[in-house]
């Protein structure tokens, strides 16, 4: 299932600039609101209530700046309110039986109810819960300051609904970025660990190439000099085709496409290339197929090139005796199977490298299984086992 195209950047920044200016066109409205209702002009109650407002409003001015600190910046601001609020929510009803008609306003709980959202959203863990529990409160118990009654009650309903809705909104946003971040981390574990195969299976396998041919180049250059040209010819083939590799796949880290491959998969006719350029001097390497090979799904395929060509580098590597290397494929119905022999096997000295780990997971992934060991008749075998698809299943049947 392809993933969903991330925002535009343009959209994603707009939105962010845009977001400052609208909440304070909010607390504004809500400002005019109480002086248009006459809140703070209430001849008991009033200076509390402008107080408290202030403070919240002054929090709100503040949160530009704190988010740009970090998470615990931003997570103390909503304990702090929450704490002057209920303290001036104290006082009022402290006071309300003076003659306070009521506690009602709009500036203070929309202050309130941003910095819930952002606590909720962006602060510190712990303070953040502790902070958002705090401003729910607070925004729920101001209707209820000076009289428990009908009105009272059902605004302080509705204030609840509201406040644990920018609670859980926040809470949401903030599981869903974790989330994120978490799928970002994993794509990119993967990608490195792609690329660590690629460089591996491609890179390496030119590199090592180079250097035995110059080492068969040094030691026949003494006794036959006319074989060191043609060397040096191949070895200069073979950087060549060392440096593609490299382009291809630094062309496809480069692409807009997170999901290019980092390389263009090899199939059977990179497989029988391999095969024919391994034939250095005095090494007889050759090609057995069986069945519908060039019927392997493209997936398949590249995953016996990749054994293919991890079998033929480390027969470079670590087997100089070597003389005659056979490479089998066989397809069948339901699986094919790839065997890569070579008579100069000797016991291993060190644990398997990176390129046998790297591809006994690929084999793995792909449903197959790999073996290696030495042969009874003396021979060192590389064994992979790959399940094909019902496509091919149904075209070799048919």
């Amino acid at each position: 299932m392809p993933s969903p195209r991330p925002w535009p950047r343009a959209l994603v920044r707009g939105a962010a600039t845009l977001r400052w200016p609208a909440l304070f066109l909010l607390t504004m409205a809500a400002a005019r609101l109480d002086l248009r209702w006459g809140t703070f002009r209430q001849p008991v109650t009033g200076p509390l209530l402008g107080l408290s407002a202030l403070t919240a409003a002054v929090v709100v001015l503040a949160l530009p700046f704190l988010t740009r600190r970090g998470p615990w910046a931003v997570a103390w601001p909503g304990p702090a309110a929450a704490v002057a609020s209920l303290g001036f929510t104290t006082a009022v009803h402290l006071r309300a039986g003076h003659g306070a008609s009521t506690a009602y306003g709009a500036l203070e709980p929309v202050a309130l109810l941003i910095v819930l959202a952002f606590t909720a959203r962006r602060g510190a863990a712990v303070p953040a819960a502790v902070g958002t529990a705090a401003l729910i409160a607070a925004v729920v118990s101001r209707p209820l300051a000076v009289e428990v009654r009908e009105g009272s009650v059902i605004v302080a309903f509705v204030s609840t609904l509201i406040a644990v809705a920018v609670a859980g909104a926040a809470v949401t946003a903030r599981l869903v970025a974790a989330d994120r971040r978490r799928r970002e981390d994993r794509v990119r574990l993967e990608q490195r660990v792609r690329l660590a195969r690629d460089l591996h299976d491609y890179v390496a396998h030119h590199v090592t190439g180079i250097v035995v041919q110059a080492q068969g180049a040094g030691a026949v250059a003494g006794k036959r000099p006319d074989l060191v040209p043609a060397a040096l010819r191949r070895i200069e083939e073979t950087g060549a085709e060392a440096l593609v590799s490299l382009r291809r796949m630094v062309g496809a880290l480069r692409a807009d496409d997170p999901g290019a491959p980092l390389s263009p998969p090899g199939g059977m006719t990179a497989v029988r290339a391999l095969v024919a350029d391994f034939g250095t001097a005095g090494v007889s390497a050759r090609l057995v197929e069986d069945g519908p090979t060039e019927q392997l799904p493209t997936d398949v395929a590249g995953v016996v090139h990749r054994v293919v060509m991890e079998a033929l580098t480390n027969i470079r590597k670590h087997a100089p005796a070597c003389r005659t290397v056979t490479v089998r494929v066989r397809a069948g119905r339901r699986h094919v199977a790839v065997s890569v022999d070579n008579d100069g096997a000797s016991a291993p000295t060190a644990p398997p490298g990176y390129g046998l780990t790297g591809l006994r997971e690929r084999v793995t992934g792909a449903g197959g299984s790999l073996r290696t060991g030495a042969g009874s008749d003396g021979t060192w075998q590389v064994r992979a086992r790959l399940p094909l698809s019902s496509s091919l299943s149904r075209a070799d049947a048919a």
